[in-house]
């Protein structure tokens, strides 16, 4: 059976994303939006941030950048990532963001897969984002340092505003408007996902995506009204970040204080000082609010609701968040593949606890059992989606995209039950992927890494579930006569400056003499988190022993 979302649908117009969020002819504030955490003083409100948008578009298309185009930021947050964003996106050009916790090979494979025209480079970043653009032959005069503070030249790039056009020249200046047919095909954002299976690919979102999306998400949450008052601490790169900290504050005009990274005792004071009214967070920050004793110190009062996304959250612990800062907890259910929401609770109906809510408006559901077939209420199944903010596939990858796209229904590798009244719980993961403090983390990547070692003759990852929640756990074939070269624990060690700290071997390492496989030769996963599963209750037992 197909699962329809009980709201009325919507029937936003695609347009540029531009025109959207800044209706021609509509008053701008010139009230700060977007507010440096740490420095009240450093603020971009939305006329401000036009003005930016302008003088960037027009800078960049002197440069010849429009549609089919990607510009790539490697940065933390701050405050003026929304103009790089808009910038970008107004002319038709996809923007991606790169995390800044990886490492060079990680930042390789993104600037590889993405094709970028424009590379925005943080200053604190410079050295690793100019050995990625030398092993990709990236053009050094294509590259700008991008702050929210002016930088002197250094190593022969320039800061960004370089780039601009005067504030005379883009004074009227505006960007391209799209037909609804060209929004639903012009791709405006490219976050890195590993879908179901393999390395990160680039999900290719379009205008029309970005504008029903966030449209389902402000009617399902009456987000703007009463005011309200956010704290920006999600990574920018990312699709979570990047809709609420972009595009959701500026069409429900939110106030947003942005951090360049998460602290939590500063998070907690942030809340207090500036009285924060909502939260968008994710499970560990939760677990954090929890167990942490640094949480009774601060005044969290002016919290009424927290959003809690991008993995699933116990019952457990949304009871304990409930119950100790007396606040309406929710979760919503998304991914990089339908723009970044699917489900929620709308404001001013109960949630169910360890649901992940309703189907936003427009939104339609399947669960597909492991015989292929549709199953009904209270069944298990794999989540297949269909709605106007399903992602268009995969960036330049036909091949990805055939495989987790068909016809209108994104094959989400998620396990799922749906109720009488329509509530979805995610009970498994039918794909690969790994979740370590709700950041994807691909088995396939860290094999890869792994049998780059001489040492190693085979290689598998898997996600096991330890006390902290899911780590990523290798089982290693070693080449012969390398077992009096490396033990475990210098695996666990040799690929930590390869790749970024969410993917360490936190979950460890077992040398075995073969790696079970198909005769086709892919790797046997159900076989793999078998194994897994029976480590984690022995690691606990061991555990468990000691105390």
């Amino acid at each position: 059976m197909i699962f329809k979302s009980r709201s009325p649908d919507i029937n936003p117009t695609p347009c540029n994303i531009l025109d959207f969020l800044f209706p021609e002819g509509a008053p701008v504030s010139e009230q700060p939006l977007w507010i440096d955490a740490y420095n009240e003083s450093t603020s971009v409100s939305p006329k401000q941030l036009l003005v930016w948008v302008r003088r960037f578009g027009l800078g960049l298309s002197r440069l010849g950048v429009g549609v089919g185009d990607s510009i790539l930021i490697y940065s933390p947050n701050h405050v003026f990532i929304p103009a790089a964003y808009l910038s970008s996106v107004c002319l038709g050009a996809a923007f991606s963001g790169a995390s800044p916790a990886f490492t060079v090979p990680e930042l390789v494979h993104q600037m590889k897969v993405l094709g970028p025209k424009i590379f925005y480079l943080h200053p604190s970043l410079i050295q690793k984002g100019l050995a990625a653009a030398e092993q990709c032959g990236f053009p050094k005069e294509k590259i700008f340092l991008a702050s929210d503070v002016f930088v002197p030249p250094q190593n022969g790039l320039r800061d960004w505003r370089a780039l601009m056009a005067t504030e005379e020249e883009s004074k009227n200046w505006r960007w391209k408007p799209f037909t609804p047919e060209e929004s639903r095909n012009v791709i405006a954002t490219v976050n890195f996902s590993s879908g179901t299976t393999g390395l990160p690919k680039g999900v290719a979102v379009s205008h029309s995506n970005l504008i029903h999306n966030v449209t389902m998400v402000i009617e399902t949450y009456n987000y703007g009204t009463p005011p309200e008052r956010w704290l920006g601490f999600l990574p920018l790169y990312h699709a979570y970040g990047q809709a609420y900290a972009v595009l959701v504050a500026t069409k429900a005009s939110v106030p947003i204080y942005i951090m360049p990274s998460f602290n939590f005792v500063d998070y907690l004071k942030f809340i207090q000082k500036y009285k924060i009214t909502r939260l968008q967070t994710v499970p560990p920050i939760l677990i954090m609010l929890d167990k942490r004793p640094e949480t009774k110190h601060y005044d969290l009062s002016s919290v009424r609701e927290i959003l809690c996304g991008a993995a699933p959250l116990s019952k457990e612990l949304q009871h304990a968040i409930e119950r100790k800062l007396n606040v309406r907890v929710t979760q919503g259910w998304g991914l990089s593949e339908t723009t970044f929401a699917a489900t929620g609770v709308p404001t001013g109906m109960q949630p169910l606890t360890g649901s992940s809510g309703l189907l936003l408006p427009s939104t339609e559901l399947r669960l597909i059992d492991d015989d292929g077939k549709e199953v009904g209420v209270g069944e298990r199944g794999e989540a297949y989606v269909r709605g106007p903010q399903i992602a268009k596939g995969y960036w330049r990858n036909e091949k990805a995209t055939a495989e987790t796209f068909e016809d209108g229904w994104l094959k989400s590798g998620d396990v799922a039950v749906v109720n009488e009244d329509g509530y979805m719980w995610i009970v498994d993961r039918k794909k690969e992927l790994i979740k370590v403090n709700a950041l994807q983390v691909s088995p396939a990547e860290l094999e890869a890494v792994l049998i780059e070692n001489p040492d190693i003759d085979d290689a598998a990852v898997v996600g096991i579930e330890l006390s902290q929640g899911e780590r990523p756990r290798a089982y290693v074939k070693l080449a012969e006569g390398a077992r009096a070269r490396l033990n475990e624990a210098q695996i666990q060690e040799w690929i930590k400056p390869r790749v970024a700290k969410h993917k360490w071997l936190e979950g460890g390492v077992m040398i075995v003499p073969e790696i079970p496989k198909l005769m086709s030769g892919k790797i046997q996963r159900k076989v793999m988190r078998e194994w897994a599963k029976k480590d984690a209750e022995r690691l606990g037992a061991a555990t468990k022993a000691k105390l």
